[in-house]
């Protein structure tokens, strides 16, 4: 018979391989789309870039213009798209702010917020201007 701390530890082993897991697989969906932007010409100037409001997955410049990036993977673009909701476009458009006082413009600069979304077979839509979008 199991005693009860061995089940409680196996059920934190699991829940620890699984967050592993499911980071490494987040960080592999943002990669795909970095270098999506990348051959886009869009050169990815900074990841995972974090702030006092929150993080944005990735920052890239499109001419001019900075654009922010929300990466969300799942098993279809539908239930990846679901997985953004109004609190984190908050933090994320806190953190865009923050990042923006750090530009010559200030928060004049032109910008854009992006959502890319990987599907599991890992084919990426990027809606761009998602945020406006709605």
């Amino acid at each position: 018979m199991m005693q009860a701390g061995v089940a409680a530890g196996r059920g934190n082993e699991w829940r620890r391989m699984t967050g592993t897991m499911a980071q490494a697989s987040g960080v592999a969906a943002e990669e795909i789309v970095a270098m999506r932007y990348e051959r886009e010409g869009k050169p990815v100037v900074r990841r995972r870039w974090r702030g006092q409001g929150g993080e944005i997955d990735i920052i890239a410049r499109d001419g001019g213009s900075v654009v922010f990036v929300e990466v969300k993977k799942a098993r279809s673009f539908d239930e990846a798209a679901w997985r953004l909701g109004p609190r984190q476009i908050g933090r994320i458009c806190d953190a865009a702010s923050e990042y923006l006082a750090h530009e010559p413009r200030g928060q004049d600069t032109d910008m854009r917020f992006d959502l890319a979304l990987v599907d599991g077979r890992g084919a990426v839509r990027v809606i761009e201007n998602a945020f406006m979008a709605a």
